[in-house]
C-alpha cells in the first residue's frame, strides 16, 4: 500500500518520458567530470599500490631512517668540522668559548641518540622532541632563524618528525582525573594533520627560490597541486608519491654534491640541502604508509 500511495497517478516508476526528454536512469547514468576524475586517480592509485606492493613493509623503516639522515650528516659535519663549527660560532656569533663547546656536544649527543632511537622504533616520542629541540636550537645558535629558505626547509623536516610522533603516538596508562584527554585515535588525528600540512612547506620554498624556467614552471605547477591534495587529504597517497618523484628528481639534479670539488665553496650547501630534502621525502613515505588520516577527504569519502 505504501508503494501505491507513493506513486499512484505520477508515473514515477516508469521510464517514459511524455516530452522525449532523457529518463531519470539515463541522467543518474551519466558520470560528472568531478566522478570521471576520481575513477581515474583511483585507478592509478591501484597501479601504484601494485608495484609498490614489494617494498611495502619496509616504508616504515626507510621513511624512519631518511627522515632523521639530515641529523646523522649534521653530527658528522660538526665532529669533522669541529674547529670550523667553535670558529663561526665565537668569531661570528660571539658565543663566548666553553659554551660553544656544549653547544656542540649537545647537539652531536642529540641527533646521533634521538636518531637511532627513532629508527630502533624505541622511545620514538622522546627522540622526537629531542630532534625538535635541536631543530630550534641550531636556529637561535646560527643566527638562520630569519632566514626564510632555512625556516621553511625546517618546517618541513619537523612535519617529517610530526609523522614519526603519530606513528608512535600510545595511550597514557594512566590520566589525571578531572582533566580533559585526547585518546590516541584523537591525538594522532591531529598530528598526522600538522604533519603533512607542514611537509609541503619545502616546496613552497623550492617555487619561490631560485631562477624561472619553462621546466621550473611546468615543475611547480604539478608540485602546486599535489601539495594541496596532500593538505586537503585528497588522494594523499598517491599526490604524496609524485612528490617523492619531484623531489627526488630535483635532489638528484640539483643537490648534487658529489660532483664538486672537495674545496668548492658551495659543496657543504649542497649536501646540507640533499639530506634535508631526504628526510622529508622520509615523511612524504611515511605518509604514503599511513594514508592522511581522519582529517581528510580520503577518509570523509569512506563514511558519506
Amino acid at each position: 500500500m505504501a508503494q501505491i500511495r507513493g506513486t499512484a497517478n505520477y508515473n514515477l516508476g516508469m521510464n517514459h518520458q511524455p516530452f522525449g526528454g532523457p529518463s531519470n536512469n539515463d541522467a543518474t547514468n551519466d558520470p560528472s567530470p568531478l566522478d570521471a576524475i576520481r575513477e581515474q586517480t583511483s585507478k592509478i592509485e591501484d597501479w601504484l599500490d601494485t608495484l609498490s606492493d614489494p617494498i611495502k613493509p619496509y616504508l616504515p623503516a626507510i621513511g624512519r631512517f631518511l627522515i632523521v639522515v639530515t641529523f646523522l650528516e649534521d653530527a658528522l659535519r660538526i665532529i669533522t668540522q669541529w674547529s670550523d663549527q667553535l670558529t663561526y660560532l665565537h668569531d661570528y656569533r660571539r658565543i663566548p668559548y666553553g659554551i660553544t663547546h656544549l653547544f656542540l656536544i649537545i647537539n652531536v649527543i642529540a641527533m646521533t641518540a634521538s636518531s637511532i632511537l627513532i629508527i630502533i622504533r624505541k622511545h620514538s616520542e622522546y627522540a622526537v622532541f629531542g630532534l625538535l629541540g635541536v631543530v630550534v636550537t641550531q636556529a637561535l645558535g646560527y643566527g638562520l632563524i630569519f632566514d626564510l629558505n632555512f625556516f621553511l626547509r625546517n618546517l618541513s623536516v619537523v612535519g617529517g618528525l610530526l609523522m614519526v610522533l603519530s606513528d608512535s603516538v600510545v595511550r597514557k596508562r594512566f590520566a589525571p582525573a578531572g582533566l580533559p584527554q585526547l585518546d590516541e585515535k584523537d591525538r594522532k588525528m591531529y598530528v598526522q594533520l600538522a604533519g603533512r600540512v607542514l611537509l609541503i612547506f619545502l616546496f613552497v620554498g623550492f617555487v619561490f627560490a631560485g631562477e624561472w624556467s619553462v621546466w621550473r614552471v611546468m615543475v611547480s605547477l604539478f608540485g602546486a597541486v599535489a601539495c594541496l591534495m596532500v593538505v586537503v587529504g585528497f588522494k594523499a597517497k598517491m599526490s604524496a608519491v609524485l612528490l617523492v618523484l619531484i623531489l627526488s628528481i630535483f635532489n638528484v639534479l640539483v643537490n648534487n654534491f658529489w660532483t664538486l670539488h672537495p674545496h668548492h665553496p658551495h659543496k657543504d650547501f649542497a649536501k646540507y640541502d640533499f639530506f634535508q630534502i631526504l628526510s622529508i621525502v622520509g615523511g612524504l613515505l611515511l605518509l604514503v604508509n599511513m594514508g592522511p588520516g581522519q582529517f581528510s577527504v580520503d577518509e570523509k569519502k569512506k563514511v558519506y
